[in-house]
């Protein structure tokens, strides 16, 4: 059985910084694709970053994160991190950590994960 277990959520001023980390148990964490969505009320959840197995060679931002936000992976502590920097209100949303076993998955949206995590409340104030 695969978990995914969140944690770094919190509320920020706009213009701060937050790191989400996302701990992965069972499973061969170095062999999936990881990634974050973000999911606003009423709405689907979107990919905001994703970084490929292994070496995490690849990477995708959304263009409304590009140049603040930042994953990356650990396999040896079997983790994914997004580093969010220059933080705006309208980057409130609950994030979620994902693991795919097929990387291209996450470009087919939220129906392509295999596993999620409970996800992160990130709160930014203006």
């Amino acid at each position: 059985q695969v978990r995914l277990v969140e944690s770094g959520g919190g509320l920020v001023q706009s213009g701060g910084s937050l790191e989400l980390s996302c701990e992965v148990y069972g499973g061969t964490f170095s062999e999936y694709g990881m990634g974050w969505f973000r999911q606003a009320p009423g709405k689907e959840r979107e990919l905001v970053a994703s970084i490929s197995p292994r070496t995490g060679s690849a990477k995708y931002v959304a263009d409304n994160a590009n140049g603040r936000f930042t994953i990356s992976r650990d396999n040896a502590k079997n983790t994914v991190y997004l580093q969010m920097n220059s933080l705006k209100p309208e980057d409130t949303d609950v994030y979620f950590c994902a693991a795919v076993r097929a990387y291209g998955n996450f470009f087919v949206g939220s129906r392509g994960v295999d596993y999620w995590g409970k996800g992160a409340l990130v709160t930014v104030s203006s």
